[in-house]
């Protein structure tokens, strides 16, 4: 009996380490998925996020524990038809497209707003009752609206708070179809970024807006000049005022987002953080409540650990892999898919050939970064590889098919063909310019490809992108059979660039820079 109690108590003892362990680690999302706008319905939350030039766009994710989410929608396909959207007359809309968007729950009714900037500058609200299978209903009205966060208050009003430090509030009409007739803007806040005493470099912007237990809270992001990114909030008993407001959180830059609550009535802010080249990753902070404040952090730290369930992982939820084969009924393209810009659905397929992905040249382009149909998903940390197999025999003069780690400053490896022959290429940017780094002969028509992608050993002294010390390499392979890798050019630095203001993603391509009509044939793509 002793032995056997004494076997009982080491199992706990082993087993107490592992329960440890079992727990949400931060960032919950190791990938790039920022401006977070999260609420909560019942058992079930759900979140969008910003993706900007891709599309389909504004992703709307899944969760069950506020930990392992799940791309279940997009609130639209394409936001407008228009050069700059669709990679036309040397047009582009790199960072821009749509921001950050807001989400709410009101009256049976889920609701998600975001806004662009210049193309076309519009603000828009999408609608719909069933936010996992419906679909979205669209108005969109003048002018845009920055950082805007759609609040119902309890009398029946409609707002939308926005802009940067000098916050500003207008009423929307019943219909939410635009602004009120007569109720001028006006201004709610005249300086966020006040609370933290300093001159700002970031002004106060991101708005989110909430009420818990008859007080509002409004976060803001904003950064004291060569300082990290803040969160900022303020509270009032009014809506109209008056608004006092404090530093909510000041650590490693982790900023921007707002308030959820769980069935069991505990509470956490999502926030994101710059985590380079790999993007703008969610964090979970525990809050609490004294004196009517929300209190974020642990001694105003984030803390690494959460007790929360452990993550899954990002695969297959959030990216995946994909044999492109498909059954009667199923989508032509999974939800982790978004393409760069609007693509010309005249010039793929996945049945075309049964069990592969054709991309189609139908126009000229010199520069990958303008060409059309460009296929992606996000890449994760901290490592992750990402191989495609290729079938060029159909591939014309001038073409170039493969994969590649997207940014502004890119690295690709595929085929192209010049003269008639094939060769496997490696391509980067050298000043804004594409260098083939290395070329080599090829007198097959099946070519395998990969990409291996580290962002370990970031600096955690680290505060925004532009002081990361990581590895944030990718290294580029290609293979004959599908077996033996072999390296190709040199491995690429990747940068986080505000030209592009978004992480590296993986990406099939294929452009004609000679003539048009060939394509490639795309047998698989593999994730891990």
């Amino acid at each position: 009996m002793k032995k056997q109690i004494k076997f009982i108590l080491s199992f706990l003892v082993l087993l107490v380490p592992a329960i440890t362990l079992a727990q949400a680690q931060n960032p919950i999302i190791f990938a790039d998925v920022p401006d977070m706008s999260m609420i909560r319905v019942g058992k079930n939350y759900y979140m969008s996020s910003t993706t900007m030039h891709m599309n389909p766009g504004v992703p709307i994710m899944k969760s069950t524990d506020l930990v392992n989410w799940k791309i279940i929608n997009y609130a639209y396909d394409t936001l407008a038809d228009l050069p700059a959207l669709n990679l036309t007359e040397g047009k582009n809309i790199y960072s821009r497209g749509s921001w950050a968007s807001s989400l709410r729950y009101h009256n049976g009714m889920y609701y998600v707003t975001t806004f662009a900037h210049d193309v076309p500058g519009e603000t828009y609200i999408f609608k719909t009752k069933d936010i996992e299978k419906g679909n979205w209903e669209r108005v969109s009205f003048k002018p845009s609206l920055h950082d805007h966060s759609l609040f119902f208050d309890d009398d029946g009003k409609v707002y939308l708070i926005y802009d940067a430090d000098r916050l500003k509030i207008v009423e929307l009409n019943d219909d939410l179809t635009g602004i009120k007739q007569g109720v001028p803007e006006r201004v709610l806040i005249e300086n966020a970024s006040a609370p933290t005493g300093k001159e700002v470099g970031l002004g106060a912007e991101g708005s989110q807006l909430f009420k818990v237990n008859g007080k509002y809270y409004l976060f803001n992001i904003c950064a004291p000049r060569g300082e990290m990114r803040t969160v900022i909030i303020h509270r009032a008993d009014n809506i109209n005022g008056p608004w006092e407001g404090k530093v909510g959180l000041q650590d490693r830059g982790i900023a921007q987002g707002g308030l959820i609550d769980t069935p069991d009535g505990r509470w956490f802010s999502y926030l994101f953080r710059d985590y380079g080249p790999v993007g703008r990753a969610p964090y979970l902070v525990p809050v609490k409540w004294e004196n009517g404040w929300p209190v974020l952090g642990e001694n105003g730290k984030v803390p690494e650990t959460l007790d929360l369930p452990a993550s899954k992982g990002l695969i297959p939820n959030l990216v995946a892999s994909d044999e492109f084969s498909r059954k009667k009924g199923q989508a032509a393209l999974p939800l982790v898919w978004q393409w760069n810009h609007n693509p010309d659905n005249a010039l793929w397929s996945v049945t075309e050939r049964k069990g592969f992905l054709r991309l189609k040249t139908g126009r000229i382009d010199t520069d990958f970064l303008q060409a059309r149909n460009t296929l992606t998903q996000r890449t994760i940390g901290p490592t992750c590889s990402a191989s495609v197999a290729v079938d060029v025999s159909k591939m014309k003069e001038g073409d170039f098919a493969g994969l590649s780690a997207l940014q502004k400053e890119y690295g690709s490896v595929g085929v192209k063909i010049d003269g008639g022959q094939k060769s496997i290429v490696m391509v980067t940017t050298e000043n804004d310019k594409p260098v083939e780094v290395q070329r080599i002969p090829l007198d097959q028509n099946q070519i395998y490809f990969r990409i291996d992608c580290d962002f370990t050993g970031m600096n955690d002294a680290a505060v925004s992108l532009y002081t990361l010390n990581g590895k944030d390499e990718a290294t580029l392979f290609y293979s004959l059979d599908g077996k033996v890798w072999k390296p190709i050019g040199r491995p690429l630095k990747m940068k986080y660039t505000i030209p592009h203001f978004m992480g590296y993603r993986f990406s099939l391509f294929n452009y004609a820079t000679k003539e048009t009509g060939g394509y490639a044939d795309f047998d698989w793509f593999r994730i891990k």
